[in-house]
């Protein structure tokens, strides 16, 4: 009686069909659409909100200046505000600085 190892070495090498590409791009795509929802959608949502805030902006607003600095908006310019932080002291702020309203929740207090 032959051996097994006789008997596999006579059927030669195990033939398999070449994978597709789509089946070999199939796990990529998948960790991608996963990186989408999970990470950039939120972050463009995100971004939209306080694109949308920077922009609604207007005189007696109460802001958060990217820094964590307290104050509220006296002048708003094309690209700028000016910003009240103390009685007599104002400072000139891009509006992207500004990174929320007072009293508002930030998103990691949210959670």
């Amino acid at each position: 009686m032959p051996e097994p190892r006789h008997i596999l070495a006579l059927a030669g090498p195990a033939q398999s069909e070449p994978m597709s590409l789509i089946a070999q791009m199939a796990p990529i795509l998948v960790v991608f659409a996963i990186f989408y929802f999970i990470l950039i959608l939120p972050m463009k949502n995100k971004q939209k909100k306080v694109d949308a805030m920077q922009k609604s902006l207007k005189a007696g607003d109460k802001v958060v200046v990217s820094p964590g600095i307290l104050g509220t908006v006296v002048a708003v310019e094309d690209a700028a505000l000016v910003v009240r932080i103390a009685e007599q002291t104002k400072i000139k702020v891009l509006r992207s600085a500004v990174a929320g309203l007072q009293g508002q929740p930030t998103e990691t207090e949210k959670k």
